[in-house]
């Protein structure tokens, strides 16, 4: 069986991209530009409300309004996003074999957070992506979303004082960690240098729409 890069590797060599100018790579219809507000990350305040991680929820959600000051535009979002479930990951990481209670609690925000984050991705900027002429690098992350579910239902469905549910947890969040970068470090920063300022605030009016839809 192909591994996930040996299948993302040959979907570069067969995949077609066209060589136009920004804007013809950027021929996405946004059409009216709508303002929306910027999505909480719900999976957070889940958290603290279950009193997991108070600390650290408190610590993460001032980084987050700090963050927030200086800019809340798709790509930001998604890159906050990505470290709260990362830090999620963590205290799951942390926990002991006797902490059923705890661990199950977490998984379930973890299901929250990343189901939330791939519909925001697979709704509007993976399609967006698509009429950019970036189907290549969509198709390769979307396929990697089918591999974040299964690897929920895994956690979800293992005993959690099972001695391979850590070891899978670590799976996990490596697999979490790499999508992520390949987002925050290629794809993304390509895709946003094409983009104009419409195209860009349409993006992310229409991703807080459907985030918001999951809270």
């Amino acid at each position: 069986m192909a591994t996930r890069n040996e299948t993302r590797d040959r979907s570069r060599s067969t995949g077609k991209k066209t060589n136009g100018s920004a804007k013809d790579r950027s021929a996405f219809s946004f059409g009216e530009i709508e303002t929306g507000a910027m999505p909480l990350l719900g999976a957070l305040a889940a958290g603290a409300a279950i009193g997991i991680g108070a600390n650290w929820a408190r610590k993460f959600l001032q980084q987050t309004s700090e963050s927030m000051m200086a800019g809340n535009e798709w790509d930001s979002i998604l890159a906050l996003e990505h470290k709260a479930t990362l830090a999620k990951f963590d205290l799951l990481l942390a926990t002991d074999d006797d902490d059923i209670g705890k661990r199950t609690a977490l998984v379930k925000t973890l299901h929250y957070a990343l189901n939330k984050h791939a519909h925001q991705e697979e709704q509007v900027v993976y399609p967006a992506l698509r009429q950019a002429n970036e189907t290549v690098d969509a198709d390769h992350l979307e396929h990697e979303h089918g591999y974040v579910k299964t690897y929920l239902y895994r956690i979800e469905n293992m005993e959690k004082d099972s001695a391979e549910f850590l070891p899978t947890v670590r799976e996990f969040r490596q697999l979490i960690e790499e999508h992520a970068r390949m987002e925050e470090e290629q794809v993304y920063p390509r895709f946003k240098q094409s983009l104009t300022e419409e195209q860009n605030a349409k993006i992310t009016s229409l991703m807080n729409k459907e985030g918001m839809k999951m809270n």
